[in-house]
Formats: structure tokens, sequence, C-alpha cells
């Protein structure tokens, strides 16, 4: 199944983020990360797949003009009709906006979709081409650690699954053993390190969800208003420590232009 045909027929891309305990937390705390580098109004966002406009609906809610682009045409219909927002069929390697033409990019899926190193370092030259001096880039990336933190905390860590987990973590590809489709996970490090070969200054990596996460998923939805507040404090306590960051199962990298 290509990516197109996996978020087009096999994912609701609305659900994501509110499904399960760990996506409630991504949400939350991306939220949180993004307002703390671009408080106010009025910025003009460019959300590369951006999807049905998950970010998008918040930021324009928020003051923003934000545009989507991405691969799927019925998720760019969907964003579409958001209040604020603006949409079109595109590739995060080659974007249509003119150069220095973006306050902000958001990058919440693609480097990790973009399994090949020039492939994400095309969508961060585009990125960084459209944004404007002075403009902040926000980069989503996936921790080569959540596949082992999820199936060694849920159960499913047997021993024929081992080698692709053990894999990913030595190599940053993932196969697809636990759901979801072949990507590039990376590691703080690395993102970072992708970023700071794309020219980009200012780089702060955060970790996203923290430490707790897979708990919460093993303590189901029903549990997670309960325990989401002590999750969030243990995230930000450890946001950037270099010794936890990759136990977070998502990174945000914040990078300015």
């Amino acid at each position: 199944m290509t990516l197109v045909e996996h978020y087009d027929t096999g994912t609701d891309e609305n659900t994501r983020l509110t499904r399960s305990p760990h996506g409630r937390l991504e949400f939350r705390r991306t939220q949180e990360l993004v307002r703390r580098t671009i408080s106010g109004a009025g910025r003009r966002v460019l959300d590369v797949g951006g999807a049905t406009g998950v970010h998008a609906r918040w930021l324009a809610a928020d003051g923003h003009s934000v545009h989507v682009v991405d691969p799927v045409a019925s998720q760019v219909a969907e964003a579409a009709g958001i209040d604020g927002v603006t949409a079109e069929v595109g590739d995060a390697r080659a974007l249509t906006w003119p150069d220095s033409s973006a306050d902000v990019v958001l990058l919440m899926g693609p480097l990790y979709h973009l399994t090949e190193s020039a492939d994400r370092a095309r969508a961060l030259a585009e990125a960084r081409r459209v944004l404007r001096p002075g403009g902040v880039l926000f980069a989503a990336a996936i921790s080569r650690y959540l596949s082992a933190m999820e199936t060694g905390t849920n159960g499913q860590l047997a021993e024929r699954l081992s080698p692709a987990v053990e894999a990913v973590i030595a190599t940053g590809r993932y196969d697809g053993h636990a759901g979801f489709v072949p990507a590039h996970f990376h590691t703080a490090d690395e993102l970072r390190g992708e970023l700071e070969t794309a020219g980009l200054s200012g780089i702060s990596v955060y970790g996203v969800e923290g430490p707790a996460w897979p708990a919460l998923d093993v303590a189901g939805i029903e549990e997670f208003d309960a325990r989401v507040d002590a999750a969030v404090r243990c995230a930000r306590m450890v946001e950037q420590d270099p010794l936890l960051i990759n136990a977070s199962a998502h990174f945000l990298a914040v990078a300015v232009n």
C-alpha cells in the first residue's frame, strides 16, 4: 500500500490524536510547544503534510492564516473546509509558495514518511526556501525507541518481533511491524543534525510526550484525565534531557531561518 492509499483509505487522520492516550498527550504537548514559540496571532503558516487540518484548525482559531499542503486529495478537500484554512495537493519536496513567503512552516509528517535522507534534505531545503528570514520551522519526527517502548510495555515484544525492533533502533528504518506504514524513525541527535545540515539555526529539539506515554496507553483511555497532568509535568521536566529525550514517542524540532 502506498502512502497516499494508506491515508486515503486506511486511516482516519481526524482521530489519530484523540483515539489513544498517547495521541492525546502528543496533541496537547505539540500545541504547548508551538504556542510557546509563536505567541500572538497573524502569522502566515504553511502546514506541509497537514492532512485533514488537525493542526491547521487550532492554528487558524488562534488567529493565524494557514495553508495546508498534502499529497492526499481527500484530506486536502477536508482541510480546505476549515474556516481560515486554504489547502492544495502538493509535495513537501517541491512547494509552490515563493521564496521568503511564510512566517512559519510546519513539517509534522514529512520527515518520517520520507524514508530516504536525500528526500528529507529536499523537504527541509524547500521549507527553508519559503520561510522569510527569521521565520520559524517546526519539524516533527518519530523516535527510534517508540517501537521498543510500546511493544515492551503492552506485552507484544515477543521473540519473533525482537529483530525488527532492534533493526529500527540501529538503522532508523521501520518496516511496519507494529502497525503504520514503513517510515524513518530518528534519534534526537539525528534530527538536529539534519536541520543543521539544511542551514537552519537556533535549533531546539524537544521530546514531545516524555517517558510516561506507554503507561498511559496501558492504563487505557478511561484513566487519561486522571493521569495526564502528571505525564505532562514529566514530559516538561525532561523535554531536553539528553538521557531521556529519546524515550518520547515523537520529537519536535524548532529552528529559525
